[in-house]
């Protein structure tokens, strides 16, 4: 009995270190100094990648900036899917997040204030991805076909794509199928695999498939991409200590300015972030406004 008792102890500890571990995929605190009697601030990315991707490339600049702030302690967490890192951003969770254009308007109401976004707008677009051999060679040709997006929130990845399939003679709601999988990766290889006729996404995540799987990549095509709007932003809860927030932006728009910093930037890949403030995003609340008029309605 006694025996059985100890296995069982044993397995229960090997139970608990398992569930610690998967838990760790998502949440990651980054630091390796000593914690004790130093605040915790969360750090949100929107789901750019899937977690463990996100944590190799955002990772390295929370730590970067973890170790020029000794004062607190910044632990990034990434989220599985649009839908829980909404949540979690609405509700207030992280200090800092970066969300995508559309999640950024949407946080002013929810207690954030704009400081910063990622530059490179021209890279802001939507693209949507056909197999070279799909015989698709114009849009009227996508009727009665699937079209795969990460989520009805991704702002380049569905939305534009949505908009511009609706301004060129497809009626989004009638005359295909919208399949909502979940990533960026996700909708990319549902095209591969033949399990939609086209996929929407934006540069970033594609530019990274490209470098990563160039025999599959190359399998695809960019048959149509939107314009440009602009880039993801960068907010921060509105009760975190001004001089942590100055320092978190002033840190993040230097990171261009060391070699450092531009290798970790390449690996996103962006050239740099740059200043900005909730009036920088304008443009997005204009556009919203023709989606919700002309598409399907969203709110903001």
């Amino acid at each position: 009995m006694f025996r059985l008792l100890s296995l069982l102890v044993v397995a229960i500890f090997l139970l608990a270190g398992c569930g610690e571990q998967e838990k760790a995929s998502y949440q990651v605190g980054l630091s390796t100094r000593e914690q004790s009697g130093v605040r915790e601030f969360v750090v949100g990315i929107h789901p750019l990648h899937n977690p463990k991707r996100l944590m190799e490339v955002y990772g390295p600049i929370i730590e970067y900036i973890n170790l020029q702030i000794p004062e607190v302690r910044l632990r990034l967490e990434a989220s599985r899917n649009y839908e829980e890192f909404d949540k979690k951003l609405y509700a207030g969770h992280f200090e800092f997040a970066m969300p995508n254009p559309y999640e950024t308007v949407r946080s002013l109401k929810h207690g954030y204030r704009v400081f910063a976004k990622m530059g490179d707008d021209e890279d802001f677009r939507g693209i949507i991805l056909v197999r070279k051999d799909s015989g698709i060679k114009q849009i009227s040709d996508l009727k009665g076909k699937a079209v795969s997006y990460p989520a009805p929130s991704a702002l380049a990845a569905t939305m534009m794509p949505q908009y511009y399939l609706q301004t060129h003679g497809i009626d989004v709601d009638h005359d295909i199928e919208n399949r909502y999988v979940g990533s960026q990766e996700s909708s990319i290889l549902n095209v591969l695999r033949g399990h939609v006729a086209a996929g929407a996404t934006w540069p970033v995540p594609w530019k990274s498939f490209r470098a990563e799987q160039p025999e599959l990549a190359d399998q695809l095509e960019v048959k149509w991409q939107t314009d440009k709007l602009l880039n993801n932003g960068w907010v921060v809860r509105k009760d975190v200590p001004p001089e942590i927030a100055q320092k978190f932006e002033r840190i993040l728009l230097g990171l261009n300015d060391s070699e450092e910093g531009r290798r970790m930037l390449a690996r996103l890949p962006i050239s740099r972030f740059e200043s900005a403030t909730d009036g920088t995003y304008r443009p997005v609340i204009e556009f919203l406004e023709a989606f919700n008029s002309k598409v399907r309605p969203v709110e903001w």
